[in-house]
């Protein structure tokens, strides 16, 4: 796998393949693929390498990437813990000998999505 590191100078990116000490140019990011497979196939003959885009961008563009995959692991961790909960809700519920309409009604969900909630 190459690692490819791409920064916008201007109107253009400068795409680098250091592992090659070549670089080239793209006219925009979604470009930037393309291109450095373009240069590797050149310059080693691999047809469609496999590669690593990493994108340099000024230090506070960097900065709030980080605090959202912070937040989206966050939002993700959050996720899980409510649907455990959802589903030991259900189970509570059902184990009351509550329908499975009962629960839905309860938990605000469809008897069905009851019915998957208490067999997952």
């Amino acid at each position: 796998m190459y690692l490819v590191t791409a920064e916008p100078v201007g109107r253009y990116w400068h795409v680098e393949v250091p592992a090659l000490e070549r670089v080239t140019q793209a006219r925009n990011a979604r470009e930037v693929p393309e291109m450095a497979k373009d240069l590797i196939e050149i310059m080693t003959g691999e047809q469609d390498a496999a590669i690593k885009v990493e994108y340099v961008v000024p230090a506070e563009v960097a900065e709030h990437l980080r605090n959202a995959a912070e937040a989206r692991a966050r939002e993700s961790f959050a996720r899980e813990t409510a649907a455990k909960e959802l589903r030991a809700a259900a189970r509570a519920l059902r184990a009351e000998r509550l329908s499975l309409a009962d629960v839905g009604a309860v938990l605000g969900v469809s008897h069905q999505r009851a019915h998957q909630l208490v067999n997952t």
